[in-house]
């Protein structure tokens, strides 16, 4: 949300670390402190008390924030839009600016007798509060600074949620872990007229993750995708190093669709090694051949259906996913996605009661 004296204000999202505990990035919540300190901080938009729900806010519509803490503390706000764009609430330099807020009491953006209002602005989708409190203050220099003399509201010089988890993984990496919490509140922005696409937002907890929604790729996490028809899609989301995340979410018009991905310990992936052509004259696959033949009183009812599902088996244990499978004539074929490409396996039978599989990639490189 863009910042108009008097009229508009963009919305935040905040994050924290711990000087004896390693931060923990989170998709839903940005950053967290991995201990539970007995310093707490709620944020609240008003159009949702409990602080649990995503309420929707057309844009040129007011907004007030609340925040409450439970011991003397300094509080930061900060918003993240759709696009990944952040932006510092608080501190800023108007009369009711100051993040000092003492114990059990509640402060509310626009304060009564304000002389501004915070209206929503675009673009359209999900926003993030994020509310970081410290019992101490916080140099904030490498995360936003004021410009000029006139700014009211600070520059924030990290871009999505991603690079703001890092910057403030600096900040609050000094403190003892029990100096410091956070909490995050969401709400949606919609267009002024109804809509009949819905959107979605895919978060992650890192970097560089990818996201694929019915077989057509969208492009990165941690930002709003908008004009989705609305139905039921498989989603994927892939990173690098990580073992692939699919399931399957229901877009509805005029909401965002909220889908929060926490990857877990990297995995190895062993690339596929190829399957040399059959030549002619040659039998394939003398494994199954045998099975066919050697194994007395056993009938294989679909021999090339147990070779195409162990060719399969084999393959998503190398990280490959399937995508497919199609019977034909003689057999089936597969296709399997991977990190670097497609996978098609191909099963037919042979003569002589063989069985011939082959497996082919393509790969494609940008450039």
């Amino acid at each position: 949300m863009k910042k108009v004296l008097t009229t508009s204000l963009a919305l935040g999202a905040a994050l924290t670390t711990s000087a004896f505990a390693q931060p923990r990035l989170s998709a839903q919540s940005i950053i967290v402190n991995p201990v539970q300190p007995d310093l707490s901080v709620s944020v609240r938009v008003d159009r949702d008390a409990s602080g649990t729900g995503t309420p929707s806010y057309r844009v040129g519509e007011n907004i007030r924030i609340s925040t409450t803490v439970n011991r003397d503390a300094y509080v930061y706000l900060f918003n993240v839009d759709a696009t990944g764009e952040v932006t510092q609430i608080l501190p800023n330099r108007f009369e009711s600016g100051a993040n000092f807020i003492k114990a059990n009491t509640t402060k509310v953006f626009p304060a009564a007798g304000d002389t501004f209002t915070f209206t929503v602005d675009g673009p359209v989708g999900l926003n993030k509060v994020l509310a970081l409190a410290s019992l101490t203050p916080l140099n904030l220099d490498q995360v936003s600074s004021f410009k000029t003399q006139q700014d009211q509201f600070a520059t924030v010089t990290a871009r999505g949620q991603d690079q703001l988890a890092q910057a403030l993984s600096i900040v609050v990496t000094p403190l003892p872990q029990t100096n410091w919490v956070t909490d995050t509140a969401f709400f949606n922005v919609a267009a002024q007229t109804p809509v009949q696409t819905g959107g979605l937002f895919v978060g992650t907890n890192v970097a560089g993750a990818t996201v694929t929604l019915n077989g057509q790729r969208l492009g990165g996490a941690n930002v709003t995708y908008s004009n989705i028809r609305p139905g039921t899609y498989p989603v994927r989301v892939q990173a690098p190093g990580f073992q692939d995340f699919s399931t399957t979410i229901t877009v509805r018009a005029g909401v965002t669709t909220n889908l929060n991905v926490d990857f877990a310990a990297p995995v190895a992936v062993t690339p596929v090694q190829p399957v040399q052509p059959a030549q002619p004259g040659n039998i394939v696959l003398d494994l199954f051949r045998g099975l066919l033949g050697a194994i007395a009183g056993t009938q294989l009812q679909d021999p090339a259906r147990s070779a195409y599902d162990q060719k399969v088996a084999d393959l998503q244990r190398q990280g490959y996913v399937l995508q497919s499978t199609r019977q034909t004539a003689s057999g089936y074929v597969g296709t399997l996605q991977g990190r670097t490409g497609t996978v098609t396996l191909t099963v037919d039978r042979g003569a002589n009661r063989t069985i011939v599989v082959e497996v082919s990639e393509t790969t494609v490189y940008r450039y």
